[in-house]
């Protein structure tokens, strides 16, 4: 009698199963576990490393100097002065340094600023100024709570460098103030002063030279005019008190 052959098992794979028997998605999820622990070792690698906020070299700062010469004959007061900090526009109340390319745009030079916001950089100056001066000693800023004969009103209107004209930058600066006499709180004088320096180059440190030079001009024809026309007022109340 013939037997038939009895075949061998065979291991059959079976939908979803993979020899030696895994299920597929096993080695699809291995596959991704490698794949994610080998993401932070990219990150790492040199010259892969994503920038951190706030690196980079710092702004370099500025500061203008205030008027220390002035002429001989201006007349020495004794009355008490307040400088209340210039009034600016958006523009300039900022540590920034304003350019101009056209009259009706302002611009900012870039990894630069003041280091105070402009208007109390400018107050400082003028504080600074009237003390160098040597003809006034009760001077303070409104801040201090000094009892005032005069208040010092200022408006900062310019201090950016001007590229529209043609040539180097020029540097701008102009102030309108307004000489307020205490307790009756009249204006007493006004008046506006105004300079433009061009820069040696048109380069950062030479514009900021020049914008001090600018600044000079303009404090000193502030405290003088303040200094006569405050004495001025003074006299006028005191012949008729």
């Amino acid at each position: 009698m013939k037997h038939s052959k009895t075949p061998s098992p065979q291991l059959l794979s079976a939908p979803g199963l993979s020899a030696p028997g895994l299920p597929a998605a096993g080695h699809a999820r291995r596959r991704l576990l490698r794949a994610a622990a080998a993401l932070p070792l990219v990150a790492l690698a040199p010259g892969c490393s994503l920038p951190v906020p706030g690196q980079g070299p710092p702004p370099e700062l500025y500061r203008l100097t205030p008027k220390s010469t002035f002429d001989d004959d201006l007349p020495t007061v004794d009355w008490q002065l307040v400088l209340e900090a210039p009034v600016a526009d958006a523009g300039l109340n900022t540590t920034r340094i304003a350019l101009q390319r056209s009259p009706t745009q302002i611009e900012y030079y870039a990894r630069s600023g003041w280091a105070d916001r402009s208007p109390l950089m400018i107050q400082t100056l003028m504080v600074e100024s009237f003390e160098n001066s040597g003809k006034i000693v009760s001077i303070g800023r409104e801040s201090i709570g000094l009892r005032a004969d005069f208040i010092l009103k200022s408006e900062l209107r310019e201090l950016q460098a001007v590229y529209f004209n043609g040539g180097l930058p020029e540097a701008w600066v102009s102030i309108n103030a307004k000489l307020v006499q205490m307790p009756r709180r009249a204006i007493v004088a006004s008046q506006s002063f105004d300079s433009r320096v061009t820069a040696e180059a048109d380069s950062l440190p030479q514009i900021i030279a020049a914008f001090d030079e600018a600044a000079g001009k303009v404090l000193r024809r502030l405290v003088a005019w303040t200094l006569i026309e405050g004495d001025r007022a003074d006299r006028a109340v005191r012949q008729t008190s």
